[in-house]
């Protein structure tokens, strides 16, 4: 019956639960891991070899509100989503449509844009974007719905959650998220 107590003690430490928090984990490291493709202007892209383009400037923000330094990571579509899952990021911002079979797989900050679904079908491969423009020019173009963009982050990590929802608050009250959709996105499909 002694060996009760210090059982009891030792659960929390055994236990799968007891992983640390993320947001411990970005603190401790004093940066924030960002991944990204680096491959679709305005949202992310390379000019003259430096990151650019609205995507990056938010996470720059959001680090700067979580007070660690931005550590961008270019990948690649394979890799974005299963190295935020595994813990390789801490997130990712590539303009990540907000879906229920993504839901599933990761917690999600609050939508950081409304954006028209054929400004992200713009992202892909050249000959899917001519089947498109084929089958529009046989067609009446039809209205595609807007889609929510928001940063996908591991499960299981409510504090990390609060400080991401914190800071993208701070981010939209003072006018800052404005400011970039105008200086990125104005008129390419953005909704307020």
């Amino acid at each position: 019956m002694r060996l009760l107590p210090g059982l009891i003690c030792l659960l929390p430490l055994l236990s799968p639960l007891a992983h640390a928090e993320l947001i411990d984990d970005v603190n401790d490291r004093g940066e924030l891991r960002i991944a990204l493709e680096a491959n679709t202007p305005p949202f992310n892209f390379k000019n003259d070899g430096n990151l650019a383009g609205f995507e990056v400037e938010l996470g720059q923000l959001l680090a700067n509100e979580l007070d660690v330094r931005a550590d961008f990571v270019v990948t690649d579509s394979g890799d974005l989503l299963t190295g935020v899952e595994s813990g390789k990021y801490d997130i990712a911002i590539n303009h990540i449509a907000l879906t229920p079979e993504l839901k599933d797989r990761f917690d999600f900050s609050e939508p950081y844009a409304q954006v028209d679904g054929q400004l992200i079908a713009q992202k892909e491969e050249q000959p899917r974007s001519m089947l498109l423009v084929q089958s529009l020019a046989e067609e009446k173009p039809k209205a595609v719905a807007p889609v929510s963009l928001a940063i996908p982050f591991q499960k299981g990590n409510p504090a990390f959650r609060a400080s991401l929802e914190n800071a993208l608050q701070r981010i939209k009250a003072d006018g800052r998220l404005e400011a970039l959709e105008k200086k990125w996105l104005a008129g390419d499909g953005v909704q307020p």
